[in-house]
């Protein structure tokens, strides 16, 4: 596929790119600092402006997918939504985060007590954009939000899905930066969450 991400330089925007790139897909590689990616036969990495609209549906035009991995806290949803609509591309995969999974029945990560304070102005806004997609119906979009630790690692291809709920196992809730680019390309590659967010976490 001929797929553009936006944030290609970011933790998990960067362990994306690989991923796509080693399945041999085409990327175009957006960044506020392409400098950083190395352009080959299958990546073409551009300078790119979460918030000039106009400038992101063009650099958006003519692919397969559009991928977001970018901070919640320096984008505004409606501007990357309406970008990907103006540009004609129907399936749109988002990096999201794990505030707004369940960490209990009817109680969301972000509002249990030991949620940091730091992390609560972005964990909030990836809700928003969460809330945001589910009224969007004319695109394919979906929403893959990480286990509560989002961290560097390895590449091991073992790990679960879930749905709203948090995921964890006796050492807590985790997944790495490399398998969860797995997860979302298995997604992008052979769609089963259309219209829906969904996890993933050991």
């Amino acid at each position: 596929m001929k797929v553009a991400l936006i944030g290609a330089s970011g933790q998990a925007g960067s362990r994306i790119l690989a991923e796509l790139i080693g399945r041999g897909h085409q990327v175009t590689a957006i960044a506020r600092n392409p400098h950083r990616i190395v352009s080959g036969a299958a990546v073409t990495a551009v300078k790119g402006d979460v918030s000039d609209r106009a400038a992101l549906t063009a650099l958006l035009k003519g692919h397969d997918a559009v991928v977001s991995s970018v901070r919640f806290s320096s984008s505004d949803p409606l501007i990357l939504i309406e970008a990907v609509r103006a540009s004609g591309v129907k399936r749109y995969l988002v990096v999201g985060g794990a505030g707004s999974l369940e960490a209990a029945p009817g109680v969301k990560l972000i509002d249990t007590p030991h949620f940091p304070e730091a992390y609560k102005p972005e964990a909030s806004k990836g809700g928003k954009f969460l809330d945001l997609l589910r009224q969007t119906q004319d695109l394919e979009w979906t929403f893959l939000s990480p286990s509560a630790l989002f961290v560097a690692g390895e590449r091991t291809g073992q790990f679960r899905l879930g749905d709203d709920q948090l995921l964890s196992n006796d050492t807590g809730s985790r997944i790495s930066f490399e398998d969860y680019a797995i997860a979302l390309v298995d997604e992008l590659e052979k769609p089963a969450h259309i219209r829906r967010r969904f996890t993933v976490g050991y």
